[in-house]
């Protein structure tokens, strides 16, 4: 279930990177905790703004399910409604109620926290196969990531090191205000 040491140089391998910088990645976006819960489910964070905008994509309208469920659908990001952990599956489960779909795709997902409607750029089918494959291994989680870096191109921010790059594409714009870029290059050289 844990990535092994052969695992990440697979990997480094094929985004041709040190394998310190995959390291790297996997301990900030995890969190140095793993993809896994105590009880052998992945790791989420579940996103309501996501959820509001892929149920518009799916034609409904978010703010018909508001009602009881300010928590779940929103149409701005806050980190107000999250709970962490196990407890993030219970507004997960909510969200499912509504359009399961729509509701794994506004969730991230294992120890890199790739994001559910992000499926297809992992080289999955679909929602639904991109989360069983979540369920599987750290392994199946870092192969993920791999597929997604390397759709995004973000493979040249990870081998140039520029770590304000590669957090901007992978966290969005508050990634100076999480510190994400000198975590990275703090985890990176502890790695090397």
């Amino acid at each position: 279930m844990k990535i092994t040491e052969s695992d990440y140089k697979r990997v480094a391998a094929l985004l041709e990177v040190e394998t310190a910088v995959v390291k790297a990645v996997a301990e900030v976006e995890s969190g140095g905790r793993g993809g896994f819960l105590s009880d052998g489910r992945p790791v989420i964070l579940f996103e309501g703004h996501i959820f509001w905008q892929q149920l518009k994509h799916r034609n409904m309208d978010p703010q018909i399910y508001m009602s009881g469920n300010e928590d779940i659908v929103y149409p701005k990001w806050t980190r107000r409604h999250y709970l962490g952990g196990a407890a993030e599956y219970g507004r997960l489960e909510r969200a499912v109620c509504i359009q399961q779909e729509a509701a794994w795709a506004s969730a991230s997902w294992g120890m890199f926290q790739v994001m559910g409607f992000n499926a297809g750029r992992c080289g999955f089918v679909s929602v639904e196969a991109f989360v069983k494959a979540m369920y599987l291994s750290e392994t199946a989680q870092l192969e993920a990531f791999a597929r997604f870096i390397l759709s995004r191109r973000l493979d040249s921010c990870l081998r140039a090191h520029n770590w304000a790059a590669f957090a901007k594409a992978y966290n969005g714009p508050d990634y100076l205000r999480n510190r994400y870029h000198t975590r990275l290059e703090d985890a990176y050289r502890k790695n090397s």
